[in-house]
């Protein structure tokens, strides 16, 4: 059986109609930028968070740059991250001129610990830049009192999150101002780039609206130096037909995960995804550690089953990030992830007997050890 990592197949046979009924709509409306399905779509995803705005952009990084830049974080700043992500969260912060300043995970959730926060903060830090990785929520009860304390912003990256919560209350509605990315193979995803910025903030929503747009509310008019950083309506009339389908796919990932935790408990030396207590998981990935990551890695695909890394080299410690001085050993929680993860095949639609196989597969792999 071949399994690939991820299949949009089951999605995209169940909307197929819907789909092209919004490409058609968009398509015979004449009118592709800045119109009503972008506006339809920002109120829909607005109310999906539990926020009172929602602005779309052209992708996730923008959308937490954006983020930043409208908070006034700048040369001279610091902005806290999990030394376990994606180059992007931290390439937000570079874009800025700010200094990102990275902060251990929890070794169980993966995602940034908040005793690692408070560490790291000096008189410098602006903001602190929580990611909800891989599909669970951030502790952001305490993310928000640290950033209460020490009167500091908080910017979710929600990329990997749509949908889970912390203690009852969604992600990208805990920060002063968040980011959210829409790449296709997202929970939610369009079919190209695009994101969005969520905020309760009237006046931080305003300057996102002028940024995206060359700086621009009134047309040929230019308050600041802008971007062209804008969600266009195709994209913007796929996914308010993806959102109305969410919650069903989310109740499919974790229904595979179940799946997964039943085939795969008490396999080898395998460590298995943990939640939080007070968080729920969307996994977006479902992600294992072994000591023997590589091996089992090219064992699962010449049995045709497709995997992915999550990520092999931590963001400081990427050439890109050379000047900023880290070695390898500033980090052994994010370097010991890096060194052990492996992210298994989960989309929607995925069967009870594509799972089994993918288990078959790593139990045959443990017991030849």
């Amino acid at each position: 059986m071949i399994i690939p990592f991820l299949n949009f197949k089951a999605q995209h046979d169940l909307l197929r109609g819907e789909m092209l009924t919004a490409f058609q709509q968009v398509y015979d409306s004449n009118w592709y930028i800045m119109g009503a399905y972008l506006t339809q779509f920002e109120n829909e995803y607005a109310k999906f968070s539990q926020v009172d705005y929602a602005i779309g952009v052209s992708n996730g990084l923008d959308a937490l740059y954006l983020a930043l830049k409208a908070l006034n974080v700048g040369e001279g700043d610091e902005v806290i991250v999990p030394s376990n992500t994606y180059i992007a969260t931290v390439l937000a912060v570079s874009y800025t001129g700010a200094t990102p300043v990275f902060a251990e995970p929890d070794v169980n959730t993966y995602n940034i610990s908040p005793s690692t926060i408070r560490k790291a903060i000096t008189n410098k830090t602006k903001a602190i830049m929580p990611v909800h990785l891989y599909g669970q929520a951030c502790e952001m009860d305490e993310i928000m009192a640290i950033a209460n304390e020490h009167q500091l912003f908080v910017v979710e990256d929600n990329a990997q999150s749509h949908g889970a919560t912390f203690n009852g209350k969604i992600t990208g509605s805990f920060g002063h101002i968040n980011g959210v990315s829409f790449y296709p193979g997202k929970n939610l995803g369009a079919l190209g780039d695009a994101g969005a910025v969520t905020t309760n903030s009237a006046e931080l929503a305003e300057r996102i609206k002028c940024l995206r747009n060359y700086g621009s509310k009134v047309k040929y008019v230019n308050e600041e130096i802008g971007h062209n950083m804008r969600l266009d309506e195709l994209q913007a009339s796929f996914l308010s037909v993806k959102l109305k389908h969410l919650m069903n796919f989310t109740k499919d990932r974790v229904q595979i995960a179940q799946w997964y935790n039943s085939v795969l408990q008490g396999v080898g030396d395998l460590i298995l995804p943990k939640v939080h207590s007070g968080a729920s998981h969307v996994y977006h990935l479902y992600v294992i550690r072994t000591k023997y990551r590589d091996a089992l890695q090219k064992h699962l695909n010449e049995n045709g089953i497709g995997t992915l890394i999550h990520y092999p080299i931590p963001p400081y410690l990427q050439q890109a990030y050379a000047h900023l001085g880290y070695v390898k050993g500033d980090f052994p929680i994010a370097e010991e992830l890096a060194d052990t993860s492996l992210s298994i095949p989960m989309w929607p639609g995925m069967t009870s007997d594509e799972v089994n196989a993918v288990g078959m597969a790593i139990r045959s792999f443990f017991n030849e050890k």
